[in-house]
Order: C-alpha cells, then sequence, then structure tokens
C-alpha cells in the first residue's frame, strides 16, 4: 500500500517548479528557491513577490494573470539557478560578509552621482524588462506550435482534398481532427524533449517537487526516507494543466465550427485566455477534490508526467525539502485549498 493512503491527505496550494539543479516553491506568503552549487552546497534563496491584483481573485480571468506571472517568476528563477549552479556561490549571508568592504569603498568614495545615476543602462532601470519579454516570446512560441499550427496542418489538408464545410458534420470533424493533431504535437514535444541529457534533471527535481509535496499533503514529517516513497505524479501540475488545455479548445472550438484560415486564426488567438481561465478553474476543482470524476479528469494529465517527471535522487529530495520547508506558512491550515 502506497503511504498516500496511510493518512489523512490534505489539500494545499503550495506549488513548485523544477529549476537547475534546483526547485521553486511557491506558498501563501513566500516564494523560495534552493539550488545546489558546484560544490555541493545547497543555497536558499527568497523571491520578491507582487501584489496580488483583484484580476487574480475573479474567477476565470485569475487564470491567464496568475499564469502570466508564474511565468515571469520562472524566468527569473529559472536564470538565477543557473548562475547558482555554475558557481561555488555561498549562502546568502556569507555573501552579504563578502560584499562589506566593496560596499563600504562605494559608499567612502562617493561614486553615485547625480551624473552617474543619470547614465545607468535601460537594463538597469528596467531589470524586469527581459524578463517579461522571455515570457511573452514563451507565449507566442506555445500559442503558434500548439494552437496555431494544428489548424494552419487542417487547413491546408482541407485546400488539398477541398473539403465543403456546408455540412456541420464537417466541421466538427475537422475540429476534432484539429484536436487530436494538437495533442499529437505535445506528446511528440514532451518525448523529444525527454530524451535530452539537461532535462532529464529538471524531470527529476520536477518529481521530487511532486513527491515532496504529497508527503506534506499526508502530513508526514519531510524527510528523505518519507518523501522517497510517494508517487512523483501530481494533479496539480503544469504538465496537466497543459494537457487539460488542449482538451478544453477541443470542446469549444466545436461548438464555434471551421471558418476560412484567417478567421480560424483570428478566433483561436481571442478564445486563448477564455481556454485558459476555464482550464485553471477545472485544475483548482481537481486539485481541492478527490473522487471519481476529479480522479478521471486528471488521469490523462498525470499520465503525461511520464515524461515530465522522473524518479529523483535523494540529494535532489533534500533540496526540494529545503525549498518546501522555506515557503510553509506559520499559521497552519493559511495553504489548503
Amino acid at each position: 500500500m502506497s503511504q498516500e493512503n496511510t493518512r489523512e491527505i490534505r489539500k494545499t496550494t503550495i506549488g513548485g517548479q523544477a529549476l537547475i539543479e534546483g526547485l521553486m516553491m511557491i506558498g501563501p506568503d513566500k516564494k523560495a528557491m534552493a539550488v545546489r552549487n558546484a560544490e555541493g552546497e545547497i543555497i536558499l534563496e527568497f523571491l520578491t513577490g507582487g501584489k496580488i491584483s483583484k484580476a487574480e481573485k475573479i474567477p476565470f480571468i485569475r487564470g491567464p494573470v496568475r499564469v502570466f506571472k508564474q511565468l515571469v517568476t520562472g524566468t527569473k528563477a529559472l536564470m538565477r539557478s543557473a548562475e547558482i549552479a555554475e558557481s561555488g556561490e555561498s549562502t546568502e549571508a556569507d555573501n552579504a560578509d563578502s560584499t562589506k568592504s566593496t560596499t563600504t569603498e562605494i559608499s567612502e568614495s562617493r561614486e553615485t552621482s547625480e551624473q552617474s545615476r543619470r547614465k545607468k543602462s535601460f537594463s538597469e532601470k528596467y531589470p524586469n524588462f527581459s524578463l517579461y519579454v522571455s515570457a511573452i516570446v514563451s507565449i507566442f512560441f506555445s500559442v503558434l506550435l500548439f494552437m496555431l499550427l494544428p489548424g494552419l496542418i487542417v487547413d491546408g489538408i482541407k485546400l488539398l482534398f477541398k473539403i465543403d464545410l456546408s455540412s456541420r458534420l464537417v466541421s466538427l470533424a475537422l475540429t476534432l481532427f484539429e484536436g487530436i493533431i494538437r495533442v499529437g504535437i505535445f506528446i511528440f514535444y514532451l518525448w523529444l524533449v525527454s530524451k535530452m541529457d539537461d532535462i532529464k534533471r529538471v524531470w527529476q527535481y520536477h518529481g521530487s517537487e511532486h513527491k515532496t509535496i504529497a508527503c506534506y499533503e499526508a502530513r508526514m514529517p519531510l524527510t528523505v526516507e518519507n518523501i522517497r516513497g510517494f508517487s512523483r505524479f501530481h494533479p496539480r501540475c503544469g504538465t496537466s494543466f497543459m494537457f487539460l488545455i488542449m482538451i478544453v479548445s477541443i470542446i469549444i472550438l466545436s461548438f464555434i465550427g471551421w471558418h476560412s484560415r484567417l478567421i480560424n486564426l483570428i478566433v483561436r488567438l481571442l478564445l486563448l485566455p477564455v481556454i485558459a481561465g476555464i482550464t485553471y478553474e477545472i485544475i483548482r476543482l481537481v486539485g481541492r477534490y478527490d473522487n471519481v470524476l476529479t480522479r478521471a479528469i486528471s488521469k490523462p494529465g498525470m499520465a503525461m508526467q511520464k515524461l515530465t517527471t522522473a524518479e529523483p535522487d535523494d540529494s535532489m529530495i533534500e533540496v526540494a525539502i529545503a525549498a518546501m520547508e522555506a515557503v510553509i506558512p506559520e499559521q497552519e491550515g493559511s495553504d489548503d485549498w
């Protein structure tokens, strides 16, 4: 019997993201990343979190907003983890001590004049600009590959075989065929990426994230021995979210029908936030409740996690524990769904 079935299960809002040689965990109050550096030390850093906007509290609107913010935060953490993993950086306290003399010298030299401040580069004035650009480019690539390309393929087939769209049944068949192509591209993309050696370690950290959260939800102490026995598959996962988006898009687009190439592209772009919003609410329900329906909804996405997670070693679980413990709220239950 698995350890998940031996304890009362809770549902937490804490989630994470695999990084380069580490993990980021996001709790209700804090965001933290733990990364193992080149010397084998676990470096823990807290990430600044912006204020929760009103849009993030409105059902069906909060989904796209939170996904974009998560993408920006995740990109920032990923870039930082690469720096730590390739260096021999120590803890933040050690870094602060090592820079004391430099800070004093800068202060004493009085080089921070008004003129030097005006000479700051664009990247210094807008430090998050590149992160937003990266997030937008990532979204554009995903939309192009998983949303627009399947439609263009089906539209090309329609023109090649001169398919008549006057029949509602034909239009529905084309939409379903587009959905099958979309899912096929997604699975092939995951399979292709999973063959990369560097990505395999990221997938292992992804697995350690799921196992650690599962251990926490089972109300068991966060130890390597306890976490090792939990499943690496979890219903609240980005992989499940992406797969579910494709299923929801098939259902919604089936009511829209098939039109000209330009109209199809415009409709899919305009409906993407709607599809993402609906999918986000479904994921929240799946994460909150455990019954026959939610298990059926989460099963295909969890099956996809066979490509995006792998069994971690004990050193990776140690990193996951460090990141998880840093974001657990002091007030018990404040992270419940």
